[in-house]
């Protein structure tokens, strides 16, 4: 999966917490959070915060982060569903995200988990993504757009 498919999957998932993401999926939704979020921060700052200069530096702040904010509003579900169904696809059940209130340990423990490879083939919570679209990591795409893919002469090697 790539950004584009990532970023819209996700908004057309908006509150949808059942089934699996891939690890590419969620991924790539993270660093278009942390992008826009900076991107609409530093807009915020640029519109309606203040500049403060010392020597060696200076610092930015706005007491208004009216885009940045409506933007972290928008994000709130899908981004919440995403972790849900990332969980799902290395087969946790969703409740663990509770686990980011653990201090320290919990983050850490959920980064490894969003980072480990997903079960293979079914589980319980639903189709393995890789493979539920027939055709590896771009999943559902192949059905979207049948026309910019041809059938490879490269046997497909199942997997164990």
């Amino acid at each position: 999966m790539n950004f584009g498919t990532s970023v819209k999957t996700c908004f057309s998932k908006y509150v949808t917490f059942h089934g699996r993401a891939s690890r590419s999926e969620f991924w790539w939704w993270v660093l278009f959070t942390i992008v826009a979020s900076m991107l609409l921060g530093s807009i915020d700052s640029i519109l309606f915060g203040t500049v403060t200069t010392h020597e060696g530096g200076f610092e930015a702040s706005t007491d208004r982060p009216f885009f940045s904010g409506l933007f972290q509003l928008a994000i709130l579900l899908p981004s919440l569903a995403v972790t849900v169904r990332r969980l799902h696809d290395t087969d946790r059940t969703g409740w663990w995200v509770l686990l980011c209130l653990v201090p320290l340990i919990g983050p850490i423990v959920l980064i490894v988990w969003w980072a480990s490879a997903g079960t293979r083939g079914p589980n319980r919570f639903g189709q393995d993504p890789l493979t539920s679209g027939g055709g590896g990591d771009y999943g559902d795409y192949i059905h979207d757009y049948p026309d910019m893919f041809s059938q490879s002469s490269i046997p497909r090697v199942p997997r164990h």
